[in-house]
């Protein structure tokens, strides 16, 4: 095996240690100077050459965490490691993917550029708001699958046959219904209406929830409208219980409060973002073990899907 080496941007330091510690190595030594004024310079205190590098990092604001990564690859790709691998559990700016109205931009786009310009040779992310972004880098995307580590965590509360699945919206229809195949389980749609970002108008739902045990599906969670709107609207329509599942847990503005008022069970979440509170409503399952596999197989050339369930 290569040599490799393992290092984590100030955002993820608390799952790119338990990524390490699962591959089985420790975390390598970078040091981060600010100026007085804010600047960033990132600093690898141990030789990297012709190393395979990786750099584990999330990209959710403040914009810090996007310079400091691409610092990070352009210092390591400067010192000679031999691939430098982005691990981006959380990949930022992933909403605008494309152009939904005049005169904006496609953030996603301008993230890849600005990644790839820098010289990442390969990136590893999971559960992108849009697959089709993988079409935007032109180097290597190891594109992982939440429902690794939530469909396991969903077995074994036994649900049995009154469990059911939903979309909160009706672009998440494609990702909900990969869940209820594995389960050979039944799926229903929230549709909703958007006043604006961020605010729901309206919803309703398609299909029947009459005494199931439902379970929300989405890749993030933000404000918590949609979510919690969609919870308590299913309970009305007779649902016995209602759960959800979301990969990423931006949770931004009112989102706890929403969460904790609201007619869920529980939200369970990854650690790709770090929870900025507690709440007795949210679970936290580790992404670790399953970027650590693939990080072994990248190295190893073995198959990456073989980690999808």
């Amino acid at each position: 095996m290569p040599l490799v080496k393992i290092f984590s941007g100030t955002a993820s330091k608390y799952l790119a240690e338990k990524i390490a510690t699962s591959f089985g190595t420790k975390l390598g030594d970078l040091s981060l100077q600010h100026f007085s004024d804010g600047e960033l310079a990132p600093h690898f205190n141990e030789s990297v050459r012709g190393a395979e590098v990786f750099l584990v990092q999330s990209t959710f604001p403040p914009a810090d965490n996007l310079m400091e990564l691409m610092l990070m690859i352009d210092a390591a790709k400067r010192a000679s490691a031999h691939k430098v691998i982005v691990v981006i559990p959380y990949f930022g700016y992933a909403r605008q993917d494309r152009k939904d109205k005049p005169r904006v931009s496609i953030g996603a786009k301008v993230v890849a550029n600005a990644i790839q310009s820098v010289g990442a040779d390969r990136i590893m992310t999971c559960d992108l708001h849009a697959g089709q972004i993988q079409g935007f880098f032109d180097i290597p995307v190891d594109h992982l699958d939440g429902s690794a580590i939530f469909v396991p965590y969903l077995r074994s509360l036994n649900l049995g046959n009154d469990l059911i699945f939903a979309s909160p919206d009706v672009g998440g229809v494609v990702r909900t219904r990969s869940f209820a195949k594995n389960f050979g389980a039944e799926m229903v749609v929230c549709d909703k209406h958007r006043k604006r970002a961020n605010e729901v108008a309206s919803m309703q739902v398609i299909g029947d929830v009459e005494g199931m045990d439902v379970v929300l599906v989405d890749d993030m969670v933000d404000t918590a409208g949609t979510i919690t709107k969609a919870a308590d609207l299913l309970k009305e329509k007779g649902a016995k219980t209602v759960r959800a599942i979301a990969t990423h847990p931006i949770l931004s503005g009112p989102a706890y409060e929403r969460i904790e008022n609201s007619a869920l069970e529980e939200l369970v979440v990854s650690d790709t973002i770090p929870l900025k509170q507690q709440s007795s409503k949210i679970k936290v399952l580790t992404f670790s073990d399953l970027f650590a596999r693939a990080i072994n197989n990248v190295v190893t050339h073995e198959s990456i899907s073989s980690l999808f369930i």
